[in-house]
């Protein structure tokens, strides 16, 4: 499988589960707040995993954030 298969498809699993499992343990009745509140933090997670594979996998040198500028 490519790379970018594989973060896509892992990247949608993790947000699958961590909805799942909010879902599981929010107090119920459940109300239209509440899944907002369960897609909103599962994006983030998503989105934050994603994050760090990609810095993890793609960028490997130590300045990721940072470049150095050139003397003039």
């Amino acid at each position: 499988m490519p790379r970018p298969l594989v973060l896509v498809v892992g990247t949608v699993a993790l947000f699958a589960i961590t909805a799942a499992i909010m879902l599981r343990f929010m107090p119920g009745p459940l109300k239209d707040s509440d899944y907002l509140v369960v897609g909103s933090v599962s994006t983030l997670v998503a989105l934050g995993a994603l994050f760090v594979a990609l810095i993890s996998t793609t960028m490997k040198s130590s300045d990721v954030f940072f470049k150095k500028r050139r003397k003039k």
